[in-house]
This record gives structure tokens, sequence and C-alpha cells, in this order.
């Protein structure tokens, strides 16, 4: 085929010999450069216009001057062809045509604006030389995966280049070359991508913005605007840019407190954040949808859609600012090591063989009851807008849904499902119900569930007692067998704002105090242990007693270092068996064991009264040498090794759980100074019993003595001091448990049984009063302090 065949042909040589006129035709954007199979490098435009084949003129092959034409021709077509590449053309709708302009990239004009720039032709601009071009740095961006958080839903691919490092070949046309509608159009495509987080063609990132900061992201990126934007646009760009910084700053917060330290308060507040983000990016299709369909669409009309979305945004974002301070304030830092209340737990772990994180949270993280405050505090600060006040209502009621299920489970079930340590009671694992079978300290009562303080809500604020003591009581009679927890509790709040919350906390805390109530007093059967207590130590019907003295004098006069104890346990069994006595019918009797206490009962109270009291901490005998003071130690290391057995002798009670929640270590402690206190008086009056034996038998006192009337004048004063003392011992020994110990003993059984001691009705039983496990916890300990007090073992001038 001729080359006149062909017109399109024809023209086409016709530019490539430089015969075309000035006007070139623009090609279209879809043409590619390809090169033919078996042609000598010659470039073709593929037209789908033309279906005719191109065929080379062979007069270009004959020289090597026509061959350098070619060259640097088909290397202008190439530049050319790739320059028209970069045009994006995006059609808006079928109604709507747009032409493009060389001057400046993705700016869309109707057709309609001037009918006589369709005539005209489209210049681009002429790329640099080759050599140039060579120097410039190649723009080769790329994508990678950023390394795996514990947040599941977190963005795995790294951050965009920031578009000031693109090159100047890549870079827009300036604002000030373009007319108001144009950078009006330009400004409206550039704030739907702003507003999704990306940058745009002359909206940018703050220089001092770096998006690879975790710091930079939580705070959210400013924003620049280029040079030459009208000043009516620039004004509605930095207010619709506001929203853009506070969707920037959630998008990262909800990604950084999505991680498992966090806690799954934070989580489920994140979850909630992410449902209003999706609302947002529904709008941010809405506006986009509006933008191609809508001729009126303008920058004045974005703002106005925007502003309720901007409130809201504006709420969440000073929230997440609030959180974000807490977590990086400095005086929670001073806070964030290891607090001394967990070293115990980290014991366990390495008893246990688990492995312990070296240098984990390195600062106090802002979570459970912390976040709960700050929703509550700024909700109560925003309750005047009723926007805000819904906003922060719902993302209150999602964030306290984990917090209920927790506080449900301790409130029902008394057990803590709280791996990020949350909730407001704090548990200590290494306490636990197995070491009260050999020591029966009160550890497991007053430390292994413990309030923080600092975590409680201020929906919990007044009722963290309560919850407290609920869970505590319920944790007893489950352990006991008293709970089924395999039972699932229907129908209970889900959150704060549920009108019956306050009212599943107390019915919770009444039926825990009820059940471990009846478990104390009818299963276990508090009152008779109490009775039987008080048979072995307040010496009450204590026949079996002064039995057993006679029977273990010859050894109790012995140094308590050579007392044979063993000894002493088979005569105590012995007499305990014996028939008719009152402990042959006691069940209890069993739980009495003897052993010698090496500290003298003077020394040991003084210690006590002069320092701060008993505690928890003397449960032996060994517990005062702390008390005494270096230039003491001698005269009372000298009295303790000359004590005999009767000051040494004391009973060990055994008590089983869960009774040892109230027969704890200290209330043991104080029977057993009562105890050694009338044992000491008991063993008194015998010696004064028979010095008066003496006085009868030994003939130097019943003959009057004829020699000296001086003699007879001691013996009587003997005879009156020996009477009087034993008038004295007998009457204070009276005075202790008939006028102390006795009255005192039946208030705290009526508050045992549930009577009101206070009443002042008449005659009749006094009416039932409901009480609670830790009120009678303090009766019985409020009952022997009074007997003490009342005894005069807590006056230091007197046990001088």
């Amino acid at each position: 085929m001729s080359s006149s065949a062909n017109p399109r042909n024809n023209a086409y040589n016709d530019r490539r010999n430089g015969t075309a006129g000035t006007k070139p035709r623009l090609p279209s954007s879809r043409a590619t450069a390809k090169e033919r199979p078996g042609s000598s490098g010659d470039v073709v435009p593929d037209d789908s216009a033309s279906n005719a084949p191109y065929r080379p003129n062979p007069s270009y092959k004959t020289d090597g001057y026509s061959r350098n034409t070619t060259e640097r021709q088909t290397s202008r077509i190439k530049s050319q062809l790739t320059t028209r590449e970069t045009l994006q053309v995006r059609t808006t709708s079928p109604g709507k045509k747009y032409a493009v302009n060389g001057d400046h990239l993705g700016i869309r004009r109707p057709r309609s604006e001037d009918s006589g720039r369709l005539s005209s032709p489209v210049t681009t601009t002429a790329p640099p030389p080759r050599a140039e071009k060579s120097r410039l740095p190649p723009w080769t961006p790329q994508a990678s995966l950023i390394p795996h958080t514990t947040a599941p839903l977190a963005a795995r691919i790294c951050f965009p280049p920031l578009a000031s490092l693109l090159p100047e070949s890549l870079q827009p046309p300036p604002l000030r070359q373009l007319t108001q509608h144009d950078q009006e159009a330009a400004i409206l495509e550039d704030l739907l991508y702003v507003l999704m987080g990306f940058e745009g063609q002359y909206v940018r990132y703050a220089d001092s913005y770096n998006p690879s900061i975790e710091k930079d992201r939580l705070r959210g990126p400013q924003f620049q605007i280029a040079p030459g934007l009208d000043l009516s646009l620039r004004d509605l760009t930095y207010s619709v840019l506001k929203m853009a910084t506070y969707y920037s700053a959630i998008e990262a917060f909800v990604e950084v407190q999505s991680r498992e330290e966090f806690g799954a308060i934070n989580h489920a507040l994140c979850a909630s954040i992410r449902k209003l983000l999706k609302d947002y990016l529904i709008l941010i299709a809405q506006l986009e949808n509006q933008l191609i369909t809508n001729d009126s669409f303008s920058l004045h009309v974005l703002h106005l859609h925007t502003r309720p979305t901007n409130h809201m945004m504006f709420q969440i974002y000073t929230l997440a600012q609030e959180i974000v301070e807490k977590n990086t304030s400095p005086e929670d830092d001073m806070d964030g090591f290891v607090d001394d209340d967990n070293f115990d737990n980290i014991l366990e772990q390495l008893k246990q063989g688990d492995a312990l994180v070296i240098g984990g949270t390195s600062k106090k993280i802002c979570k459970g009851g912390n976040v709960l405050r700050l929703l509550t505090g700024r909700l109560a600060y925003m309750c005047g807008d009723p926007d805000a006040r819904t906003l922060l209502q719902t993302l209150l009621r999602d964030a306290s849904r984990p917090y209920m299920m927790m506080l449900n489970e301790w409130l029902h079930h008394g057990g803590i499902k709280d791996p990020h340590a949350e909730f407001l009671i704090k548990e200590q694992k290494s306490i636990r119900r197995e070491k009260l079978e050999e020591d029966y300290t009160d550890e497991y009562w007053e430390k292994r569930y413990t309030i923080r303080d600092a975590d409680v809500p201020p929906q919990l604020e007044a009722v963290k007692d309560k919850v407290l003591l609920a869970g505590k009581y319920l944790n007893v009679v489950r352990e006991c067998g008293g709970v089924d927890i395999s039972t699932e509790v229907h129908d209970v709040p889900r959150s704060f704002d549920d009108p019956r919350f306050l009212d599943n906390i107390n019915n919770a805390y009444s039926h825990a105090n009820s059940s471990l109530l009846s478990l104390l007093l009818t299963t276990h059967a508090l009152p008779a242990r109490l009775q039987s207590m008080k048979h072995y130590f307040f010496l009450d019907h204590s026949d079996f007693f002064t039995y057993f003295l006679d029977l273990s004098a010859s050894e109790l006069r012995k140094p308590f270092r050579n007392v044979n104890v063993s000894k002493l346990q088979s005569l105590l069994d012995l007499v305990l068996r014996q028939p008719g006595s009152i402990a042959a019918q006691d069940p209890y009797k069993e739980d009495v064991k003897v052993q010698m206490n090496d500290v003298a009962l003077t020394k040991f109270l003084m210690g006590v009264v002069n320092v701060r009291g008993i505690d928890q901490d003397e449960t032996t005998g060994n517990a005062a040498e702390k008390y005494r003071t270096p230039a003491a130690n001698a005269s009372s290391t000298e009295e303790d090794n000359n004590m005999t057995g009767f000051e040494a002798l004391e009973f060990k009670f055994s008590v089983p759980f869960p009774l040892s929640l109230v027969i704890s270590s200290k209330t043991v402690l104080r029977y057993q100074i009562l105890f050694r206190y009338l044992l000491s008086m008991r063993h008194l009056e015998n010696l004064l019993v028979n010095s008066w034996e003496d006085h009868n038998k030994i003939i130097s006192w019943t003959h009057r003595s004829k020699g000296d009337r001086r003699i007879e004048m001691f013996k009587r004063r003997a005879w009156t001091l020996r009477s009087r003392m034993l008038v004295f011992v007998q009457q204070f020994t009276y005075y202790c448990t008939a006028e102390v110990i006795e009255p005192n003993w039946q208030r705290l059984m009526a508050k045992v049984n549930g009577h009101d001691v206070n009443n002042d009705r008449g005659p009749g039983p006094p009416p039932k009063v409901s009480r609670t496990v830790d009120e009678l916890m303090e009766d019985h300990v409020d009952f022997l302090d009074t007997c003490l007090k009342e005894c005069m073992l807590m006056n230091s001038k007197l046990l001088r």
C-alpha cells in the first residue's frame, strides 16, 4: 500500500520529516508507544482510529544523517507520549465534560466555561535535555510491611513518602497561575484526600510533622497550603483542615490503644471509636459523590456539611489527648516501676516456672478505671452540650461493658478475670488457702484481696467497700463448695447507666453476706467453737484444768527449757477424756495443744504497749525480741531463762478454714495472753493455799514459841500477809472472770446470734438485726481488747 493510501500515515511521516504545521495534533491519552518486531527501533503510536498498518519509509535508512534524525525524532515522540500519559483525566458525570489543560496536572475545567478554548491547541512543556534528565534522582517509592504489633487491626503497610520529596517533574504548577475557579477545584480535590489521612498536591504536612514518629501521629498533623491561594478559599480550607488533624490523630490513637498492654477497657473504647470513624468515612464518600455529580458543590458547601462532624471529631480528639497525656505525664513515669504489691505475684510466677518479661511496661498506663474516670469527668464537663453529651454517653457505655463483666463475675461468683490489672479489686495470688492449714493467719482475708484506690471509677467510689466485701464473702463460700460457679447469672446490668446498677451491688452484697454467715454459724458451728475456746482459755468450768495442774505440777516446776512438752500433751489428753468432765463431751478437744512460750508475759506486754500494740506479727513469743532495746537484752534474757513451766505454759488452738477468718492469729494471741494471765493467778493461788497447808502442818508454825515474842509477831504477820494475799488473788481472779470476761462474753454471743444488745424494750429476747461478717470479726476483736484493757494488762504503769 502506498503512503498516499492512508492519509493518517502521511501526516505522521510529514511530522517525522519536519514538514508538519506548527500546531501538532494532540494524541489520545490512551496512546502507547510500542516497538514493532522486525523494525529497527521505530516507534509507532497505536491509534485505534486507524486500521492500516504502519510501514516505515525506506529513505530513512539509506544514510547515517537520516538515521540520526530518525532517532532524535523518535526520542522526542517517546517523551511527548510519556508526558501525555501522565495526564489523568477523571470523568465526573456524563453531563459534565472536562478538558485537560497542559499547564497543570489533574485540574478539571468544564467545557461550558469557555467554548473558544475547545479549538485552541494544547501545548506541553518541553522535556529537559537528556543530559539534565540523567542527573535527576530516580523516583522509585516502594511499599513495605512494618513490624507486627499486638493491636490486631493495626495497619501493616509503611507510611507513604512525603509529598515534599517529590521530584520537580511531578510537582504541580503553582496556584498563582490558576484562576480562582480552578483553585477551588484543586483544593476540593486535595481536601478529599487530606480528610482521609493522605497528603494532597497543594495541601501537605507541615515540615515539623514526621508520620514515622508515634508521638507526632498521636498529636495529629499540621498542614500547610501552597502559596498563591485566594484568601477567602484559604480561610475555609484551614477551617476544614482541623477535622483532618482530628481524624489522623484519632486513627493513630486507636491503633496505639488497641495494643494488648492497654487493657480491655481501652480496647472497647477503641472499638466504639472505630464505629464512629466508619461513619466519618461514609460522609467523605458522600462528599466525593457530591463533588462529582453536583455542579453547584463548592468549598463553602463542603464546610457546612462537615461542621457537625467536625464538632464530634473534636470531642473524641480532646478525650484521646487527655488519655495520651496521662500515659506520658512525668508524675506517672515516676510510678512506672513495679510496685511493692506485685513482688509476691512475680515470685509466684517464678515458682511456677512462668517466663518473667524483663523490661516490659516501663511507665504507668492509663487503663481500666482511670479511663472510665476521664470519660465520666469529660461527660460532666460537657453536660450542657447535647451532641457532646450523647457522644460521650455512647463511648462510656461501650467502654464500661468489659468492666461490668468483671464486676458481675466478682459480685456473683467471687472470681476475678482481670488479665490486664484494670479492676478495682487486686488479687494477691501468692496467698493461698492451703497455707491456712498450717498457719491460720488473717493475711488471706486482709491482704489477698485489696482495693486499688487510684483505679476506682467514680460510679463505684461510694460502694467500693461493699463490692470488696461481697466478692470476698462469695470467694470464701465458693472455696468451701457453697457457690456453683458453673451457672451463669442472667439479667444483670451491662453498663453504668443501667438503673439497676446500684441495686445489683446491694443485692449481691446481701446475698454474699447471708451465705457466709450461714456457712460460719450453721455449717461450721462458730458459736460452739467460741464456747469451746472459752472453756480452755478462760478456765470456764475448769475442773479438768485443776486436775491437769495437779498431774503436771512436777513437770511444770522445772525450767521451761527442760519441760517435756510431749508428756504434758499426754497428760492433757488424759484429763480431757476423763469421764464426767465437761471437756469429755467437747467435740473440739482434739484441737487443743500444749506449747511453751520462751518470753515472759510481762516483758512481752511491755514491748507491745510501748511500741505499737498487738498485730499479726506477734504470732509467737519470738516476736517480742524486736521490741527490746540493746541495754535491756541481758536482763531480759536472764529473766526469760529463769522462767518455770507454769510461766511459759500456753495452749494452741487449731481452727479450720473458714473459721480461721474469724478466729485469726490476732484473736488467738489475745486468748493466749489472757490464759497466761489467769494461769499465773491460779498458780499463785495454789502456792498460797499450799503455804496455808504448811502453816497448819509444820510444828514450828503450829506451836507457840516461848523464847522470843518477836518470832510470834513474825508468824502472825506472815499468816496475815498470806491470808490477805490469798483473798486478793481470789478476789482479783473473780473480778477478771466474773465481772470482765463473762459480761463481755454475753454481749459478744448476743451479737453473734444476731440480737441487738443496745435495745431497751424491756423483758423478752432482743430483736434480730442484720449483721455482716466483718462486723462479726470486729466485735470479736473488740471483745478481747476490752477484756485485756479492763484486766489492766494494757497499762504500762501497772505492768512495771
